[in-house]
């Protein structure tokens, strides 16, 4: 009911807007011009691209089937250190067609997680979303978004080749027992309407939740739900210069240990566009933090909030790097963190035929009540390393290093440390389409 109430709002907010002038928002297919605004990182519902330019693609359909085997030395779930040959099987389908005034996605992967020794996890999968934009008029356009994953984790994706993005707005930290099967859901909506030359009002709204499904084996995690809204206003100081103003609410719940945590925030952002895909942005300003329990009074107080973030996308070459202050609820564990967040990923096409990519994230929690939630920290890094050795097969050959510690977390604590090497194969197939 309440997805469903955000998802309503937006569309609302939209109508007013219908006979209004021409798509700025998140690009919307224009160069930096004189008429047509950008919607800044900051507060778009967009994550920084994660493939090369020449691996972008928009208007087509595709198929494949990836198989991944790997072998870790700690899965994580227990006071030593269990490893085991894990594989993967993802068949997949994507769709995605684009038009001046609209444009859509979809993409569906089913699957199999195969453990060789520690069966109990072995599980069917699935990982769906869908995505929708739509061209108001020429200078407004709401977005829409769902995606859903079953028995989903860190590393059984349904592409391996692809590490994950860095986004613009502060976040939450997910790397918690990655190794733990999950339930997600994560249903975003937006809007942004170019109102002047120089002026952009806009505002988005998202909803998810996590359960995770290994709960007995992968002691001291809480299930949690999310409700976020923002609304934001953007100037064009300069041909490639914004400044603008955003309003923040976000209430993160747990369960079966219940905690709650609320907050209001009202940030300054900077966004400068060195060109259309080259920007760099930083947001700051004070936010209001609320978290309590059934059986522990409400603490209140104020806090700065602060992020700096960078993207870079050109042919051969991608970048995305974040770091965020903020106050905020972590997926997996319960109560209010003061958490310093680091992101980084990065890839690079060399030849005609490789490529390699890079990640790295950190995060450090600190407990609001450091009896009750002390937090914590992890440490994540990856590369990889892919070929095309035929027209439609792929291969590439990877290693992640993790290290986290969190004292709600057990099995974190205990063995604190996990390496990760893999190799996959993709065979798939891609038409055009809507050409």
């Amino acid at each position: 009911m309440l997805k469903t109430f955000c998802l309503f709002l937006v569309v609302v907010a939209a109508v007013p807007a219908w006979s209004q002038v021409e798509p700025a928002a998140n690009g919307g297919g224009f160069d930096l011009d004189d008429a047509h605004m950008m919607t800044p990182p900051p507060v778009s519902v967009d994550s920084y691209p994660v493939v090369v330019g020449a691996e972008s693609r928009t208007n087509f359909l595709d198929a494949g089937l990836v198989f991944t085997g790997s072998y870790v030395d700690n899965l994580m779930e227990g006071p030593v250190a269990v490893s085991d040959e894990v594989y993967y099987f993802r068949p997949s389908v994507t769709f995605d067609r684009r038009t001046f005034r609209q444009g859509e996605s979809f993409q569906y992967s089913p699957g199999f997680n195969l453990y060789q020794n520690t069966s109990q996890l072995n599980g069917v999968t699935q990982d769906a979303s869908a995505d929708y934009r739509f061209h108001l008029s020429k200078y407004a356009v709401i977005q829409l978004s769902d995606r859903f994953w079953q028995n989903f984790n860190t590393y059984n994706q349904s592409n391996p080749f692809i590490a994950g993005g860095v986004t613009g707005g502060p976040g939450n930290i997910t790397l918690i027992a990655p190794f733990a099967n999950q339930l997600n859901n994560l249903s975003t909506a937006g809007i942004a309407y170019q109102y002047g030359r120089n002026a952009m009002i806009g505002g988005n709204a998202s909803y998810a939740f996590l359960h995770y499904a290994n709960s007995n084996r992968f002691t001291g995690l809480n299930n949690g739900n999310n409700v976020e809204g923002t609304a934001f206003y953007s100037r064009r100081i300069g041909r490639a210069e914004y400044l603008g103003v955003v309003y923040q609410f976000s209430k993160f719940v747990t369960h079966p240990i219940d905690t709650y945590t609320q907050t209001h925030s009202i940030l300054g952002f900077y966004t400068h566009y060195f060109t259309r895909n080259f920007t760099l942005s930083v947001l700051g300003g004070p936010e209001r933090y609320s978290t309590w329990t059934p059986d522990i009074a409400k603490a209140e107080a104020w806090t700065p909030v602060g992020q700096g973030i960078l993207g870079w996308q050109s042919l051969r070459t991608n970048l995305g790097v974040s770091f965020t202050h903020v106050v905020s609820g972590a997926p997996g564990l319960n109560g209010a963190f003061h958490a310093n967040l680091a992101s980084l990923t990065g890839r690079v096409k060399i030849g005609r035929s490789w490529t390699a990519g890079a990640t790295g994230e950190y995060s450090l929690l600190k407990g609001i009540n450091v009896g009750l939630y002390p937090g914590g920290h992890a440490v994540s890094a990856g590369a990889d390393v892919s070929r095309h050795i035929f027209e439609r097969t792929e291969i590439a050959v990877g290693y992640a290093h993790i290290h986290e510690s969190f004292a709600q977390v057990p099995s974190a604590a205990y063995a604190p440390d996990s390496n990760r090497v893999y190799g996959s194969i993709r065979y798939g197939f891609s038409r055009p389409i809507g050409r």
